[in-house]
């Protein structure tokens, strides 16, 4: 089944925002063994959004659009889409109804260009928007689905999985079964393993196909199966996957498709263990990632943001000799800085980072993009100096992940 999905938006086109959606569609489509033949980013333009949906409908099964759904005057789509479907427009009292109650929940003002969020094209039927004002729009020719969706990222997730891939998947059937494993290897670079792998590669039976999805700081390892019988399918899966366990070893660090910090909450939880954080240079984030997860209260007790050397000694009990001698960006200072953490905290196991993010602050001897880093588990303290490229967001995201990283291998 192809799909083709067409972002509208100036704001995408100037850089001003990140197109996610089209990524989000693709993430929960793939499964099902459907295929993004497309994605096309236009502008609020009437004619460019036109010719967009039309070639799109020339070549795919299923069109997806996002943005332009909004009450203001550049929100054209559903103008648009009457012209190429047909029909006027109409009040439909269910979008007023929901409109109605997310403007109370809210304390807001109704007004007439909030209201129009209501008038629908008579060609389409409309799909829930739990979430926001503007209409989820199915229209229907040929045998060929355009759903017309809001541009709002998390308005967008939602509808998609909740009630449009339902609805899609009821319309057109899954008759293949499908199958995914994911493996995260770390300590190899992407042309290396993939040189590793070359020969296993190479003998996969008909479909059968391998993905590399390189991340900073580790390579997530996808292995896409589609064929008739499940049984057949999934027999074969797992012997090519026991093949592929002795080519890369030790190298595979999870074989789920999960986050650094969710195989660390994983193995926190089995453990029965706490863990602390004390940060410089990552300025919270390994912590701020930790909570972004549900649950994460049972295992996790803080974190110390430890910019300066006189909150590393005084919270962390970082000794001064050890500040004097090697310096705040020092394998000696990480290593005091998780003990301090892990006492402070009361927590089993504790993180440490110290580094120069950039732009400025670094020497010939600690470059920019230096990371000093140290775990500290019931067994020991281990610590690492690393050399990360980039600019500073980057520094910080790849060094965060490492730290991550470098936990989940001690706590193994």
């Amino acid at each position: 089944m192809d799909v083709s999905v067409i972002v509208i938006g100036d704001e995408l086109l100037i850089g001003q925002v990140v197109d996610t959606n089209s990524g989000d569609i693709a993430r929960m489509i793939t499964p099902y063994g459907w295929n993004v033949r497309e994605v096309k980013t236009v502008h609020d333009d009437a004619s460019a959004i036109r010719e967009a949906i039309g070639d799109a409908l020339s070549v795919s099964d299923i069109v997806l659009t996002t943005g332009g759904l909004g009450p203001t005057k550049d929100d054209i789509t559903k103008a648009i889409l009457c012209g190429i479907f047909g029909g006027g427009m109409h009040l439909d009292e269910s979008v007023l109804a929901n409109v109605n109650d997310i403007f109370r929940k809210r304390g807001l003002q109704m007004n007439e260009l909030t209201r129009s969020q209501a008038m629908v094209p008579d060609a389409c039927r409309v799909l829930p928007n739990d979430l926001g004002t503007a209409p989820v729009m199915w229209f229907e020719r040929g045998g060929k689905v355009l759903v017309a969706m809001p541009g709002v990222p998390f308005e967008t997730r939602h509808a998609f999985s909740r009630h449009v891939l339902p609805a899609l998947l009821e319309r057109f059937g899954d008759r293949s079964v499908i199958e995914h494993r994911t493996y995260v290897v770390v300590d190899i670079s992407e042309s290396a393993l993939a040189e590793q792998l070359s020969e296993w590669e190479d003998a996969l039976p008909a479909g059968f196909h391998l993905a590399y999805l390189p991340q900073a700081g580790y390579i997530r390892l996808r292995i896409d199966a589609v064929g008739a019988s499940r049984d057949t399918l999934v027999g074969t899966l797992e012997e090519l996957l026991c093949s592929l366990k002795k080519i890369v070893g030790d190298r595979i660090l999870c074989e789920e498709d999960l986050l650094p910090e969710q195989m660390l909450m994983r193995l926190l939880n089995d453990h029965g263990l706490t863990m602390a954080t004390a940060e410089s240079c990552t300025g919270g984030n390994i912590a701020h990632r930790m909570t972004m997860l549900p649950g994460v209260s049972d295992v996790f007790k803080g974190g110390v943001v430890a910019y300066s050397n006189d909150v590393k000694m005084h919270v962390l009990g970082v000794k001064r000799q050890t500040l004097d001698a090697y310096g705040a960006v020092s394998e000696q200072t990480a290593i005091e800085m998780a003990k301090g953490a892990s006492a402070a905290l009361g927590a089993d196991v504790a993180v440490a980072t110290s580094g120069i993010a950039g732009p400025g602050g670094g020497s010939a001897e600690k470059p920019v993009g230096t990371v000093c880093m140290a775990v500290a588990t019931p067994e020991g303290v281990s610590s690492t100096t690393l050399h990360l490229p980039g600019d500073r967001s980057r520094v910080i995201d790849r060094a965060s992940t490492m730290a991550l990283i470098r936990l989940v291998l001690a706590l193994r």
